[in-house]
């Protein structure tokens, strides 16, 4: 009894008749180095992998639909939230320290946030947008005009500024014991009025209402393409709705896997508060959790590239067609550089080269052809 009352006392100490815990940030240390790595990797695997996925939906912008039109919205949630990255990975580079005062930790705070729950609310608009365009394609027709997707793509967005404007009006940098300042933690909100209750809806507007609509739409949709593969021995045997329902389920797990952690360990600690007062060692297994889940959710903006390569034909195509100009350029440098080569290697090289870009070049075209006339 008497070493359970040294160690609380230990880490938490009296000040203005609060509390103040001490080993919130405790593993600084492994953090500094883990987390500005994992968000440098996430910084420039989204960038250039949504950028890839912009460059080959914009000469499509003349044809939109519904569907493109969204994952275009994704797409620059995603490139936004890429460029929010550096100021984040200055701040873990830094031991949990940040020099930039409070109105810039607010402002990246919100880009922060505003673009992880705009590409849950883009992701949530594709299933049920895939949903109405194959198990109600009559009935909701409307919900699908570009005109009214237009709409409905601006609504999200001021629903998502709704939903994290309110973070300007909070303190979001707190000078710590140790004279480092922390930005966007969630122990820098613990003095805002009911701030359980807040962030309890926040878990069910911005997570449980999506992921139970992705799952719903996507799990009745898949139920459809198994039965129409049944049904028509053609559809079968193609394969088309083999890879069209592994799509959805490679999505619908990436969805799963990068957002609950984050939400559930969020949920269960605000109920809890709301029931008790967790005590410094909770609130630090908290707070490690948080650093943890929240890179895990954030993950999820990197791997839409690898979802789109392959579910969209043209974002494949025009990533294997960098790849094999990245190897001719390679290859080409090799032979010129090359002391061994003579001047009829070289020239042999060439031809080769070029006949393999003609022949490329034609099948490529051929391809695109043929996915334009079955898409």
């Amino acid at each position: 009894m008497h070493t359970t009352t040294v160690s609380v006392t230990s880490t938490l100490s009296p000040t203005n008749n609060e509390s103040t815990c001490y080993t919130l940030y405790s593993h600084r240390d492994k953090a500094k180095i883990l987390m500005p790595l994992f968000y440098s990797i996430v910084f420039i695997v989204g960038l250039l992998g949504n950028g890839l996925a912009l460059h080959v939906i914009r000469p499509n912008i003349k044809k939109i639909n519904s569907t493109t039109l969204y994952s275009l919205n994704l797409v620059m949630s995603d490139i936004l939230f890429a460029l929010s990255l550096p100021l984040r990975i200055l701040y873990y580079g830094m031991g949990f320290h940040w020099p930039l005062g409070e109105i810039l930790c607010k402002i990246s705070g919100v880009i922060f946030y505003i673009n992880t729950y705009a590409g849950v609310n883009f992701m949530t608009c594709l299933s049920v947008d895939r949903f109405i365009a194959v198990v109600l394609p009559l009935r909701f027709a409307k919900l699908r005009k570009v005109s009214n997707v237009r709409y409905i793509c601006v609504a999200v967005w001021l629903v998502v500024l709704a939903q994290t404007l309110p973070l300007l009006a909070m303190p979001m940098t707190n000078r710590e014991h140790d004279n480092y300042t922390s930005c966007m933690e969630y122990p820098n909100f613990e003095k805002v009025d009911n701030i359980a209750t807040m962030l309890i809806g926040a878990v069910f507007l911005g997570y449980i209402i999506p992921v139970v609509t992705i799952l719903v739409c996507y799990s009745v949709l898949c139920s459809k393409l198994l039965l129409s593969a049944k049904t028509n021995h053609l559809t079968e045997k193609s394969g088309r709705s083999r890879k069209a329902i592994g799509v959805i389920c490679c999505v619908s797990l990436v969805f799963v896997i990068c957002y609950s952690p984050y939400h559930i360990d969020l949920l269960q600690y605000m109920i809890r508060k709301l029931v008790a007062s967790p005590d410094c060692a909770d609130l630090t297994t908290f707070q490690v959790s948080l650093h943890i889940t929240v890179c895990l959710m954030n993950l999820n903006s990197c791997l839409d590239p690898f979802v789109y390569f392959f579910a969209c034909k043209g974002y494949k195509r025009k990533v294997m067609k960098l790849l094999k100009m990245q190897v001719s350029m390679s290859f080409s440098s090799v032979v010129r550089t090359s002391p061994e080569g003579s001047s009829k290697d070289i020239i042999d090289g060439h031809k080769i080269q070029l006949s393999s870009c003609t022949n490329g070049t034609t099948t490529e075209r051929l391809s695109e052809r043929r996915s334009h006339k079955y898409e």
